[in-house]
């Protein structure tokens, strides 16, 4: 028993956390961001229409994305948005997420610091 309180102590420590959130939401795939529609882009978490808009009008304006960190040059994007992002971003093949990517609550606060 105290073995297991040491560890969980320990884990906590190491997340910074004393409840450490899952790493992600579970859902499973990416969305390419240089064949994505709108509708696609907004799987992404804390895409919505607007964002999404301009990450298409971005892309048809300046060409393929190189690399997923590219999004950090659409306005609206930053490290910490990009950082949730990037798990769920390619720039080849095909878009197989399927559901809409909603973040821990205490993962989502965390981004916007």
């Amino acid at each position: 028993m105290t073995r297991t309180i040491m560890t969980l102590a320990l884990a906590a420590l190491l997340t910074g956390s004393a409840f450490a959130a899952p790493a992600s939401s579970g859902a499973v795939g990416k969305v390419n961001i240089n064949t994505a529609s709108v509708e696609q882009l907004q799987l992404l978490p804390r895409v919505g229409p607007a964002l999404a808009q301009r990450i298409v009008d971005f892309r048809t304006a300046n060409g393929a994305f190189k690399a997923p960190e590219e999004l950090i040059a659409v306005r609206g994007i930053g490290e910490k948005s990009f950082a949730s992002l990037k798990p769920y971003v390619a720039v080849q093949g095909d878009t197989t997420l399927k559901e809409k990517v909603r973040l821990p609550r205490q993962t989502q606060e965390k981004a916007q610091k």
